[in-house]
């Protein structure tokens, strides 16, 4: 049965509205990872979904993971496209919107400035039984995604702490 619908034609004006809130949501999502210190970031390992927890801070918009080397987690990620997720839902104060964020982008081994090192902080002695040993790694985000349990933590969060 033939139809009448035409295939919707794309305006720059909301192309570039989609584009800026694309970037809006990275940067709510990258701002929100900040407040928390830990995350797990996901990828695969021989075609399996694969998860792994990582210490993280955020440097000028890229989120910096500190793994143990001797687990061989970052051989998955570094080289990938990973996710990386976060959220407050164990440690929100009352009155505090629950959220969760998510980043996609791709990952890279980089070596960290003495300022990011002691932004990390002191590192574990030991990991499953072994010395720790850290790989530092890089996610450029591509694409985010925030969920919260109320109106939205843009509106209420306020600027980081």
């Amino acid at each position: 049965m033939p139809t009448d619908e035409r295939p919707v034609l794309h305006r720059p004006a909301d192309q570039a509205r989609q584009r800026a809130d694309k970037k809006a949501d990275e940067k709510l999502a990258v701002e929100l990872i900040a407040r928390t210190d830990y995350g797990r970031v996901a990828t695969t390992l021989r075609a399996m979904p694969f998860l792994a927890s990582a210490r993280h801070i955020v440097v000028d918009g890229r989120v910096l993971l500190r793994m143990p080397l001797s687990c061989g987690y970052h051989l998955a990620c570094a080289g990938s496209v990973v996710a990386y997720g976060t959220d407050n839902l164990g440690h929100a104060r009352l009155g505090e919107p629950l959220w969760s964020v998510q980043i996609v982008g791709p990952c890279a081994t980089v070596e960290p400035s003495a300022a990011d090192l002691e932004r990390f902080g002191p590192a574990p002695p030991l990991v499953d039984g072994a010395p720790y040993e850290a790989v530092y790694l890089g996610i450029e985000p591509r694409f985010a995604s925030v969920n919260s349990a109320d109106a939205g933590p843009e509106r209420r969060l306020g600027p980081p702490v």
